[in-house]
């Protein structure tokens, strides 16, 4: 009898770009996967990968506790008639709700703690009932996967989860086989590109206002965005402010695309100055696969993708002159010493970020607990 396991996120979108590898590698196991999120225009997309997909309501950056309740009860339900064998969980409100609804139902939970987003930047309220939730059902796994070190460091010191349970991962991991070392073109521009989630805590705010200074002295120079707008997230930049911008012409933005592959190929550069609690953002993984040097921060998850002066260059949080600075590094570089920079890129996601390592340490964590 064929079993079946659950994947959860807080919407299909993430887990039709995110996780679509590992949904083929579990079906090749044999399993039949429950995809359990919010609908969205990539529900349908998920069952044509051969998924059978539960919709579940979840207020991914609201604290209203009515709300959360019935998403807890919602996976209760699900879990209490699918009864899956085990549950990989991402996204933070999965990793709390999902895990304590599928122990109540007698199902292994397999956490991904991809980042801890704007709850862990201050301290409040929000923050610390998020602690306690944490504290309660994260034990309750059966293991926990972190993608940097600082957060399974801060997990364990509140006592958010025993030792046992932890292990890391390299990110998402990158798809080397759709994403391939494409050289920027040599046509007398210069191009660097953001892509996340539009949120001032991803640092938006300070890449306009490096590209703004930039722009006056380097007219050849062109700066990208790409990602969801108007998201539901306190710290979201909103359309008329994205207008404003674009109106100025300060920098470009491009929406959103299935495709991504296509937009970074055209780029000499990525950017993230992202102050936001990152687990290892997929755009630099992405990006340095396709041999783009790489302009972030030093700050949790972001600087681990990037051997500063290697493969590219690491800024201060917060610090808009010190990340213009370093975009301008990449400006002064010849054509050649970009390219060359960006080699070091794919060599680094080849040697430590390869998307199949991480299929793999899923592949072994649910033998382990099935």
């Amino acid at each position: 009898m064929q079993k079946y396991l659950a994947i959860t996120a807080n919407t299909s979108w993430y887990l039709y770009n995110f996780r679509k590898n590992t949904i083929y590698a579990l079906q090749k196991e044999g399993y039949k996967v429950l995809a359990i999120a919010p609908t969205d225009e990539y529900s349908q997309k998920l069952e044509e990968l051969g998924c059978e997909f539960i919709p579940v309501a979840i207020d991914a950056g609201g604290t209203h506790p009515v709300n959360d309740i019935k998403t807890f009860l919602s996976f209760w339900n699900i879990y209490r008639k699918n009864k899956p064998a085990a549950v990989l969980n991402f996204t933070p409100k999965n990793n709390i709700y999902s895990t304590l609804a599928a122990w109540l139902c007698g199902s292994a939970c397999i956490n991904n703690i991809a980042g801890l987003g704007i709850l862990f930047i201050n301290e409040s309220v929000a923050s610390k009932i998020a602690r306690l939730l944490y504290r309660f059902t994260q034990p309750r796994a059966k293991k926990l996967f972190f993608q940097n070190e600082d957060d399974r460091v801060l997990f364990l010191e509140n006592k958010m989860a025993p030792a046992h349970l932890t292990d890391r991962l390299p990110g998402s991991g990158a798809d080397l086989q759709r994403f391939t070392l494409t050289p920027a073109p040599d046509d007398g521009k210069i191009r660097f590109l953001l892509i996340a989630r539009m949120l001032y805590d991803k640092g938006i705010q300070h890449y306009v206002d490096a590209a703004r200074q930039l722009r006056s002295q380097y007219p050849h120079v062109e700066f990208q965005l790409l990602g969801f707008l108007d998201v539901d997230n306190p710290s979201a930049v909103k359309k008329a402010e994205m207008d404003q911008w674009v109106q100025e012409g300060v920098v470009n933005y491009l929406g959103t695309s299935d495709a991504v592959q296509d937009v970074i190929a055209g780029v000499d550069c990525m950017v993230l100055p992202s102050y936001y609690r990152e687990g290892v953002p997929k755009s630099l993984l992405e990006a340095g696969a396709m041999g783009k040097p790489i302009v972030t921060t030093d700050n949790v998850g972001c600087r681990e993708t990037v051997d500063d002066g290697v493969n590219g260059f690491l800024c201060q949080p917060r610090d808009t002159v010190d990340l213009a600075e370093k975009m301008e590094k990449i400006i002064l570089m010849s054509h050649q010493e970009r390219l060359a920079m960006g080699k070091k890129s794919r060599e680094k996601i080849e040697r430590e970020f390869d998307e199949q390592i991480v299929i793999q340490k899923y592949l072994d964590a649910v033998r382990e607990v099935v």
